[in-house]
């Protein structure tokens, strides 16, 4: 997809959502990753933002959402490990989901010879007019994410933003 119009609020925020990197046990190796990739959809995005998994990622979501940001991807903590509590802290700031993107995300992972994709519980939705999308924590993962994302995510804001479908 080409870049965003000039006239399109077109900040973004990246949440890396981990424990260990946010400790310094090994560097965040996924965030970068993302916010290499919105930087070449067009949108203004600053390094990625480290957070243990836990209370602090529902606050480092209120707080991408609260600089005005048109999207929030997350990356991490949306597994079966019981410190995985991404999903609900995206559920705690969002006020519709969209499904769909999720449900393309995981299927990537699974076509691309993954079965444990199936396996994450990330979720897409609207908080306002700001998209907000879980990603998974492995390399991998975001890179599928990443190939699912890139085809729609300037028309997923866009419409989030009033644009015609």
């Amino acid at each position: 997809m080409g870049r965003l119009d000039r006239g399109v609020r077109s900040s973004a925020v990246v949440i890396t959502c981990s424990t260990r990197a946010a400790a310094g046990t090994y560097a965040d190796r996924t965030g970068p990753l993302i916010v290499e990739a919105a930087r070449g959809w067009g949108f203004q995005v600053e390094a990625a933002v480290v957070v243990p998994d836990g209370p602090q990622v529902e606050q480092a979501l209120r707080d991408a959402l609260a600089s005005g940001a048109v999207l929030v991807v997350t990356t991490g903590g949306t597994g079966l490990t019981p410190t995985d509590r991404t999903p609900e802290a995206t559920r705690a700031v969002i006020d519709r989901e969209v499904p769909g993107i999720a449900e393309a995300i995981r299927a990537a992972g699974v076509a691309a010879g993954v079965p444990t994709a199936m396996l994450s519980r990330g979720v897409a939705g609207l908080s306002g007019r700001t998209l907000v999308i879980n990603l998974p924590g492995s390399t991998g993962g975001v890179r599928d994410g990443l190939a699912v994302l890139e085809p729609v995510v300037r028309h997923a804001v866009d419409q989030a933003a009033g644009g015609d479908h």
